[in-house]
């Protein structure tokens, strides 16, 4: 299959690739397929919608900010990240994690009921 994204122009990938989101992702309810892109050299990864190939969240692993962070079995949790040119000014959404399983595909997101996750944890400090 090939899309035409944004952030990496035309990209061809195999379908046994594609990531389900069973009831999509908040907001974007009705995008339910995604593939799941990781660059060698950036510290994000990408979910990039297939019905709407011009969405994408960058991602990042939430085990590199938090190794305590709660886990669901089989699935790694990744946090949206709100990219700024001023690194300072990045975010990542701890509060709504999204769970990714790589091995049959699938993945959703939930939103965790515990104050000390953050809705804008700021990624960079100095």
């Amino acid at each position: 299959m090939k899309i035409t994204t944004v952030q990496f122009g035309e990209i061809e990938f195999d379908e046994n690739l594609i990531v389900r989101f069973q009831n999509g992702l908040f907001g974007f309810e009705n995008h339910k397929d995604y593939v799941f892109i990781k660059t060698e050299d950036e510290l994000f990864y990408w979910l990039n919608s297939i019905e709407q190939p011009e969405i994408s969240f960058p991602l990042i692993g939430i085990r590199v900010i938090d190794d305590a962070y709660p886990e669901v079995d089989n699935f790694e949790a990744f946090g949206i990240v709100t990219l700024n040119k001023d690194p300072l000014a990045m975010t990542v959404n701890l509060k709504a994690p999204v769970y990714i399983n790589q091995e049959n595909k699938s993945g959703f997101q939930k939103i965790l009921d515990f104050e000390k996750y953050s809705l804008t944890y700021k990624l960079f400090v100095e």
